[in-house]
């Protein structure tokens, strides 16, 4: 069993994070305030303004001829190698 000590820290530990998370969510709560706020204002504000026509899409400017390909220089011929010069017989 636990003595009276260790209780007493794990209580104090445990009242801490309490705190903090008390701490988070009323910072929390009020950032989703001020969320809901903005939202509100950006609604309003697309039903106050006026909706426009969407203008007329422009003409894609005519695409040029591709250049011709040049074709690739004819390949030469590797020159023959000589064979070698036989021995005479004596």
């Amino acid at each position: 069993m636990a003595t009276a000590k260790q209780i007493q820290y794990r209580l104090g530990q445990a009242k801490k994070k309490l705190a903090k998370v008390n701490k988070e969510l009323t910072a929390t709560k009020s950032n989703v305030k001020k969320l809901e706020a903005q939202l509100k204002k950006a609604k309003a504000a697309e039903k106050a303004k006026p909706k426009r026509k969407a203008a007329p899409k422009k003409k894609a400017a005519p695409k040029r001829k591709a250049a011709p390909k040049r074709k690739a220089a004819p390949k030469r011929k590797a020159a023959k190698k000589k064979a070698p010069a036989r021995k005479k017989k004596k």
